[in-house]
């Protein structure tokens, strides 16, 4: 039996251990990597999901990516949409200086459309700031209605260059875009009484089909980033809150004819990740950021490798080997929670995301890298499941990643053995972004503005819901996935006084299982 329909068979199971889902989402790359040195290939490297994830980037927020989403265009299925975000944890009111991308920096989007593991296109995004009056430490003089208004004292434009590469080395460079306004950061409803305005106009049509924008966004990664208080709480009391709820990010999006980006022979699958460069006291442009599929860097790599990570390319991975064929982070859980790691080398993981799964989104000849991989001649589906191929949806990820994708829960199942015989389904009780998404180009949720009083309680988590429909009442109980079928729940209990607690027993675990009708998939 093949992963692909190993992956695409599986019954609806559910499992209530979902706050442990961002935990070992680590282990999905750990795992991946280390098959690259099993099977004997020249090591590739991985890419980062990466919100504060190395000691160097997180001090250089304006260089940091934090997502990678790659997708046929729900309402335009000829075309294919690629975002990618940088600039994590941006919070709405963080005046004077708001949120702009760096002058002195290259934003770049990589495509790999033969399945070398290098890049053959790359679209290159450079920014630069102006200002109408220094004479202020206002963003803004007055309310801004158009990206053009004298009232918005900062602003910044864009240029777009499309770079032709072969074997590393670059064949020719095109500027596609010249001059381009970005959305601004949304400062409140008294300076931008109507941001949904001002994103329309930083949508721009380019020659071929092309559209682009850039700009601010709700964040729309969803998570509970809490494992990093010693996996939850060491007892499972802090988990089921979108942590990145009310937060923003700086985004770029493309939606490009799939035939552009494609292979010339017409093979339809591609991998993408992005970079960051800057240039160094030599002047010399330096790489310090990059991703592909998400989470990577931030729970597999000790802190003695994280920066030389960010800084190193998809074919030199070998570096970190050691890391993904022995990872920390399952015998963490092993210790703290009793749970059983799987055996490793993790062997079963490499086709899935490392070579594409065989049949979905494998090119012909691939060879191994961390790529985020596409097969753009899949349509989308008017009825996207949030866990993707998992339940049966082709069109999700690890086949691209959509916005909607809960790629935490997906990962953590496949890296807790689903492939393997260890049937599950983990979750972290964060099921969907905090915001409503777009139904058109560039689909991202508007910004929270900084007039949104409400978001502070949504990321205080003392009491009310966090914005994903989840309760979040201290103890943080562990709520049910939304997928159908058997359920095993971890039992939360909190006192009446509300202290955070949770029943704990033998393993320091207790169990309850609830047989439910599986749905078809």
């Amino acid at each position: 039996m093949t992963p692909f329909s190993r992956l695409s068979g599986l019954s609806g199971r559910r499992v209530a251990r979902r706050g442990l889902a961002a935990a070992v989402c680590g282990a999905l790359a750990a795992g991946g990597l280390a098959a690259v040195g099993v099977i004997g290939l020249e090591p590739q490297a991985a890419s980062a999901s990466s919100h504060r994830e190395a000691p160097l980037i997180s001090g250089q927020p304006q260089y940091d990516n934090t997502d990678v989403y790659a997708f046929v265009s729900p309402d335009k299925p000829d075309t294919t949409t690629i975002v990618a975000d940088w600039i994590p944890f941006e919070d709405p009111a963080g005046g004077p200086n708001f949120f702009t991308f760096a002058d002195d920096a290259q934003y770049d989007i990589h495509i790999d459309n033969n399945g070398d593991g290098q890049g053959e296109l790359l679209y290159r995004f450079t920014f630069t700031t102006h200002h109408r009056n220094g004479n202020t430490f206002l963003y803004n003089t007055g309310p801004v209605t158009s990206l053009d208004d004298p009232d918005l004292n900062i602003e910044q434009t864009y240029d777009i260059d499309l770079l032709r590469l072969h074997n590393q080395a670059v064949v020719s460079t095109t500027r596609i875009a010249h001059d381009l306004p970005v959305a601004p950061s949304n400062v409140g409803k008294g300076s931008m009484p109507d941001y949904g305005r001002l994103r329309d106009q930083a949508v721009r049509q380019l020659p071929g089909g092309t559209t682009t924008f850039a700009g601010q966004a709700d964040d729309p990664f969803f998570l509970d980033l809490r494992v990093f208080d010693l996996l939850y709480g060491g007892d499972l009391s802090e988990v089921g809150r979108d942590t990145l709820a009310g937060y923003n990010v700086n985004s770029v999006a493309l939606q490009v004819p799939s035939s552009l980006i494609r292979q010339s022979a017409g093979q339809p699958v591609i991998g993408i990740w992005s970079t960051t460069e800057r240039k160094n006291a030599a002047g010399q442009w330096t790489q310090v950021s990059r991703l592909g599929n998400p989470l990577v860097n931030e729970v597999v790599n000790p802190l003695k490798d994280k920066d030389k990570f960010n800084a190193s390319a998809p074919w030199r991975d070998a570096d970190f080997l050691k890391n993904v064929t022995n990872p920390e982070l399952p015998q963490l859980l092993k210790a703290v929670y009793k749970l059983p790691a799987p055996a490793e080398p993790r062997t079963d993981l490499v086709n899935v995301y490392l070579k594409g799964v065989k049949g979905l989104n494998q090119p012909p000849h691939v060879r191994p890298a961390e790529e985020l991989r596409l097969n753009t001649s899949i349509p989308p589906t008017a009825h996207p499941q949030r866990l993707g191929v998992l339940d049966g949806d082709t069109a999700g990820f690890p086949n691209g990643r959509r916005l909607t994708d809960d790629v935490v829960d997906i990962s953590l199942q496949v890296v807790a053995g689903e492939l393997v015989g260890n049937k599950n389904d983990l979750g972290d009780a964060v099921d969907k972004n905090d915001q409503p998404l777009g139904t058109t180009f560039p689909y991202l949720a508007l910004p929270d503005s900084g007039s949104r009083g409400q978001a502070a309680t949504a990321k205080s988590g003392t009491s009310g819901t966090d914005g994903t429909g989840h309760s979040v009442l201290n103890s943080g109980a562990i709520a049910s996935s939304s997928r159908s079928g058997p359920n095993t729940t971890l039992v939360a209990a909190s006192s009446a006084a509300g202290a955070a607690g949770l029943l704990l027993t033998v393993t320091g675990l207790r169990w309850r299982r609830n047989r439910r009708r599986a749905r078809a998939v």
